[in-house]
């Protein structure tokens, strides 16, 4: 399985933090942020990766990870996205390296307290489709800026709604989506949203109609340290007490 780590983004939510420099870089605890998501692909067997990346700042990623060996990557490549076009664009950028291979796609913003590794394997059982991570968010009010699946009574997802003012579950959708190779066609077939963005929701939601979505619900802390200051600082506080990507 390849690993595709995004990495890019204006970083809008964490100004001015991010005014001189990559959201992805700024401090998680005693390391930059973008090294929790290296170590939480390679503690989960994921030794071949590539960082999409972006803007002004795009160069001190390789100066950071350079060709990864000192975080246990056989294998780190890198590509450029010119414009925030959406995550699904983003992913479209590694079709090349991820060839006939199944994927592991993350954002580099989120942070997990426990490890991927069941997920991967997991959906190495799985062989085909794709597999989500959800997580319990037990606020409304949360969930109104976050992606939500709708569950059917046998738990199979039934769809994933962006932002929803009347949250159909108390779960979201992490940063975590592993597919098959065929995600690379859906890509091609997507429309940009009103953003003016390819949706990773709308490729989640075209496996769910396949009847090839699965899914895990992560076990303890999740955070996306890039949906606002408050957020940024709650995972600091977790990493910094408590750690992450732990067995």
């Amino acid at each position: 399985m390849k690993g595709v780590l995004l990495a890019g983004g204006t970083g809008s939510r964490l100004y001015p933090l991010t005014r001189i420099t990559n959201k992805h870089l700024l401090p998680i605890y005693d390391r930059p942020m973008i090294a929790y998501a290296v170590d939480a692909l390679v503690q989960a067997g994921i030794s071949e990766i590539m960082v999409v990346t972006g803007g002004t700042h795009a160069g001190e990623f390789l100066r950071l990870l350079s060709n990864g060996e000192e975080h246990g990557v056989d294998r780190l490549l890198y590509a450029y996205q010119e414009r925030p076009g959406g995550i699904a664009e983003a992913l479209g950028l590694a079709e090349r390296f991820v060839g006939d291979d199944p994927v592991l796609v993350m954002l580099a913003d989120n942070v997990f307290g426990r490890s991927i590794q069941d997920t991967v394997n997991r959906f190495a059982e799985q062989a085909k489709g794709a597999r989500i991570v959800l997580a319990s968010v037990l606020e409304p009010e949360h969930l109104r800026h976050l992606g939500v699946p709708e569950l059917a009574p046998d738990g199979r997802v039934v769809r994933i709604v962006e932002k929803p003012e009347d949250p159909p579950s108390q779960y979201c959708v992490t940063g975590v989506y592993c597919y098959d190779p065929s995600v690379f066609e859906v890509i091609a077939t997507l429309v940009p949203s009103r953003r003016g963005e390819l949706e990773i929701t709308d490729v989640n939601n075209h496996f769910i109609e396949a009847g090839a979505m699965a899914y895990d619900v992560t076990e303890g802390f999740w955070g996306d340290a890039g949906e606002s200051i408050d957020a940024y600082y709650t995972v600091n506080d977790h990493v910094r007490r408590f750690g992450a990507n732990l067995p």
